[in-house]
């Protein structure tokens, strides 16, 4: 591997590793957490239930299909496809918050899309994980 796709491959890596942390932290809260002991940011979850619960589990699978089958290296392709679908969840997450005028959490939103579409590219195109 050259030196320019070692760094990137490194860096992928490392978004992968600290998103994915990140979203089993939010996920398991969002699954598992009594609603009423969630954040005041999210209010939302007391009016619906069935949503936070179904994003929380969304988010634990991602978080696991970022990391877990590159670090194996089993069936390595579904971490760009976790990537894909963290993106496609904060493509929602923008239309929900922009609908309940919560525009304040719009460019995080933003912002993990952009590193979820990244983190899809590189792991599809320029430094795939191969199979055992």
């Amino acid at each position: 591997m050259e030196n320019k796709n070692k760094v990137l491959h490194i860096t992928v890596w490392i978004l992968q590793i600290f998103m994915g942390l990140m979203f089993l932290m939010v996920g398991g809260m969002k699954a598992f957490s009594p609603l009423e002991s969630l954040p005041p940011e999210m209010a939302w979850a007391l009016e619906n239930p069935n949503l936070v619960r179904f994003v929380g589990i969304s988010q634990l699978l991602g978080a696991i299909g970022l990391i877990v089958p590159s670090l194996l290296r089993i069936k390595p392709f579904l971490t760009p496809l976790a990537a894909l679908g963290f993106a496609t969840i904060m493509i929602l997450a923008i239309g929900f918050h922009a609908m309940r005028s919560e525009m304040e959490a719009i460019p995080t939103n933003i912002v993990l899309l952009l590193v979820f579409a990244f983190i899809a590219w590189a792991r599809w195109k320029k430094v795939p994980i191969q199979a055992k």
